[in-house]
C-alpha cells in the first residue's frame, strides 16, 4: 500500500477527458490517494499556504482551445508560479509550461543548445507572412505559436499559394496571434521520431510514419504497428480518429539521446517528448516540437515492449514521497 495518504494527496490536474485514463488506472491499482483537478474550471485563493498535497502535476494541454477551454491556458501560467511560490512540489512547472505553449521559445532553446532546427521566422500578422518566407525553402509551414495535436498548422507549396491565403485571409495565428513561418523537412523514411523522457532521462522512442499532409501526431492517436497488428487505445478512446498511422519503437542514436536530455533538462520538463527527423535532402537531424505534455504511445508494451505509466507512477510516489518526507 503506498504511503501517500488521503490527506495529503497528489493532484492531477488536467481538462481533457479521456487523455489519462491509464495514469488513473495506475494510481488507483497502486492504491496511491490523488484527487482530479479540472484546469477549465478551477480557482485559487493567493493567499492560501497550499500544503494539503504532496504533489501536483501539471497535465493541461495548450489544445484546449480546441474543446472550448482556451481560459485554462494562460490560467495555468499563474496558478504553477503560485503554487512554486508556496513551495509545493510540481511536476512540469512554470518553465516548463511556458515552454509547451511558446513555439517561438521552443526554438530560442534550440538555439542556444546548437542544435539544429528547422529554418523558421516568428510573425504576429497574418500580412507579414510572405516576407518571412523570403529566402526560405519551399514547402514551408505557418505554424500557430500555442498548437497541440497538430492543430494550427498548414503546408504552403509556393509563394503564390502563401499569397492567396493571406489575400483571402485564411491564415489564422491561433489564440496569442503569434506564428512561426518555417521550412517544411521532408522526413527521410517517411517518419518524424518522438522521444520521450522522464526525471530528465530518456525513456523510449517510436517512429511514426505519416504522409506528411497530416500534423497530428498524438502518440495516442496511432492506429496500427508497421507489420498492419491494430493497436488496442490506451488513451483518446471515445474520439481518437481512425488516422491510418503507423508506428514502431526503435534506439535513437546516442548524440540524439544526449541532445534530447539537454533540451527537456534546460527547459524544466520532467516529462516530456521531444519530435525530430531526418532530412531526406541531406540527412540532416533537425528538432522542431519540445513537448511537456506526452500521453504515451497506444498500446505501448506492444509497440515498446514496456508500460510506461508504471515508471511515470514510480516517478511521481517518488516526488511524493520526498514532500511527505520533509513535513
Amino acid at each position: 500500500m503506498s504511503t501517500i495518504s488521503s490527506d495529503r494527496p497528489i493532484v492531477i490536474f488536467h481538462e481533457h477527458p479521456d487523455w489519462f485514463r491509464p495514469l488513473f488506472n495506475e494510481l488507483e491499482a497502486r492504491g496511491i490517494s490523488y484527487v482530479r483537478q479540472n484546469a477549465a474550471e478551477h480557482s485559487y485563493d493567493l493567499a492560501a499556504d497550499e500544503q494539503q498535497y504532496s504533489l501536483f502535476f501539471n497535465r493541461m494541454s495548450p489544445s484546449a482551445y480546441l474543446r472550448n477551454n482556451e481560459q485554462g491556458i494562460f490560467y495555468t501560467l499563474g496558478l504553477l508560479a503560485h503554487l512554486e511560490a508556496k513551495g509545493v512540489p510540481v511536476v512540469n512547472g512554470y518553465k516548463a509550461f511556458q515552454y509547451e505553449t511558446n513555439k517561438a521559445l521552443q526554438h530560442v532553446l534550440l538555439e542556444k543548445l546548437g542544435l539544429a532546427y528547422p529554418k523558421s521566422r516568428v510573425i504576429n500578422h497574418a500580412s507579414q507572412a510572405v516576407e518571412a518566407a523570403k529566402g526560405l525553402r519551399f514547402p514551408i509551414v505557418v505554424k500557430a505559436n500555442i498548437g497541440g495535436s497538430g492543430a494550427g498548422i498548414t503546408r504552403y507549396d509556393s509563394v503564390e499559394e502563401l499569397a492567396l491565403a493571406v489575400t483571402s485571409k485564411e491564415i489564422k495565428l491561433g489564440i496569442d496571434h503569434t506564428a512561426l513561418v518555417q521550412e517544411f523537412i521532408p522526413a527521410r523514411g517517411g517518419h518524424i521520431n518522438r522521444v520521450e523522457t522522464l526525471g530528465g532521462k530518456y525513456l523510449y522512442a517510436i517512429k511514426v510514419y505519416t504522409t506528411g499532409e497530416s500534423f497530428n501526431l498524438c502518440p495516442a492517436d496511432i492506429c496500427q504497428t508497421t507489420n498492419g497488428k491494430e493497436l488496442a487505445r490506451n488513451a483518446c478512446a471515445l474520439d481518437a480518429p481512425k488516422n491510418g498511422m503507423k508506428v514502431e519503437g526503435f534506439i535513437p542514436p546516442q548524440d540524439v539521446v544526449d541532445a534530447i536530455e539537454r533540451i527537456v533538462q534546460e527547459a524544466g520538463i520532467d516529462v516530456g517528448g521531444i519530435e525530430y527527423t531526418v532530412d531526406d535532402r541531406d540527412g540532416k537531424v533537425y528538432y522542431y516540437d519540445v513537448n511537456a505534455l506526452s500521453n504515451f504511445v497506444a498500446d505501448a508494451v506492444n509497440v515498446i515492449g514496456f508500460n510506461p505509466h508504471e515508471r511515470l507512477v514510480d516517478y511521481l510516489e517518488k516526488r511524493a514521497q520526498l514532500k511527505t518526507q520533509e513535513a
